[in-house]
């Protein structure tokens, strides 16, 4: 038995080496942008009971540097605090922002997706930018860095959502690790031409690439999944790229409370099981191999059986992370985590086993 556990435990050693290998290749080749788009843009914004935080992000959207033009199409999702307001004030004071407003009468489909087709419809430019309410760019440049990716083949861009750091947190260290994580597998992904997601807060696609899929027709019934899901559905070797330029970066706020970040996190893996087959796969089979490597790496030791071998795959597999991660954590400016990293991948693997359980017993709260 011992015997066989020490079999398994190489091949999920080598399995988790090469994952993380893998995840090095969006840096071999990469080239910063140099090239300027010179087509104007729609930033899209989609905003439920956000009235603080549009007085407070909205302004650094409008000093984005940008020479071609931008237009801000801002969504008031049937808000009940005083966004339409505050929406109302910024509208007066900026021609380029469109206020799209969504009634209670208007509320057939009853979640995100509908409002932001209705956004997306209202939008004046073919070339789409999308970013949280509660979210705001790292740099003047964002938007000409986003776009700047765009060209006649490549008519998606993924980018990357960072959180803001607070010292001292430990809640904010895995929040942001998390959010590591999920980039890296997403801009490897789509490095090797197979991507999966994007998240909504750093999103850029052209509007002939909503029309062609009928929008979010297909999971519409499935309220979350307006970043991902499209994703999925749309994204090809051939139509995607990526943008892991710091000043591409987008920044948001995050939750302060364990209670609240489980909920985040259960409405965003509730729809991994609408993914495609092969990314569903992957992404199975990268979750089971770590938590293999940590279990039988534990039934070893405790049996004090084979620890020449196991220290060795240990070593091979932990080197493997560390080149992978603090490379690519230094690139997306999270280099303090690099520290942390062995606890928190432990406390992230066995954080996300009691999520998937839990949405198996109940469902998770949604945008309503």
């Amino acid at each position: 038995m011992i015997d066989y556990l020490l079999v398994t435990f190489c091949i999920v050693s080598l399995i988790q080496s090469f994952y993380y290998l893998l995840f090095l290749t969006p840096l071999l080749g990469y080239k910063q942008n140099n090239n300027k788009n010179s087509e104007p843009i729609s930033v899209v914004v989609c905003a439920k009971n956000e009235a603080q935080n549009l007085k407070t992000f909205i302004p650094k959207i409008l000093k984005q540097d940008y020479p071609s033009g931008f237009e801000i199409v801002i969504i008031n999702d049937r808000s009940t605090d005083t966004t339409a307001e505050v929406l109302s004030l910024l509208a007066e004071a900026n021609s380029n922002i469109k206020i799209v407003n969504i009634e209670d009468c208007e509320h057939f489909w009853g979640n995100k997706k509908y409002a932001l087709t209705l956004g997306i419809k209202a939008a004046t430019h073919q070339q789409l930018l999308f970013i949280d309410a509660d979210c705001f760019p790292a740099s003047d440049n964002w938007i000409q860095e986003m776009a700047s990716k765009f060209s006649i083949d490549k008519t998606l861009v993924l980018g990357y959502g960072a959180y803001q750091k607070e010292p001292g947190s430990w809640l904010n260290k895995l929040i942001r690790y998390e959010t590591l994580m999920t980039a890296i597998q997403y801009f490897s992904y789509a490095k090797i031409g197979i991507p999966y997601m994007g998240v909504g807060r750093n999103l850029a696609y052209m509007k002939s690439e909503f029309y062609k899929v009928k929008g979010f027709i297909k999971h519409m019934h499935i309220k979350s999944g307006d970043d991902d899901l499209f994703i999925n559905q749309v994204a090809t070797s051939q139509n995607t790229t990526y943008n892991i330029n710091r000043k591409s970066f987008t920044i948001s706020p995050p939750k302060s409370s364990y209670k609240a970040w489980i909920r985040q996190k259960r409405r965003h893996i509730s729809t991994a099981s609408q993914y495609k087959f092969h990314h569903k796969f992957l992404l199975a089979l990268f979750y089971l191999s770590q938590l293999s490597f940590f279990l039988i790496a534990l039934v070893l030791l405790v049996n004090n059986e084979h620890l020449k071998e196991v220290f060795v795959l240990m070593a091979i597999r932990y080197s493997a992370q560390l080149i992978s991660l603090g490379i690519f954590s230094k690139k997306l400016d999270e280099k303090d985590l690099i520290l942390y990293m062995p606890f928190l991948e432990l406390f992230l693997i066995f954080f996300q086993l009691y999520i998937y359980l839990k949405n198996k017993t109940s469902s998770p709260v949604q945008w309503q």
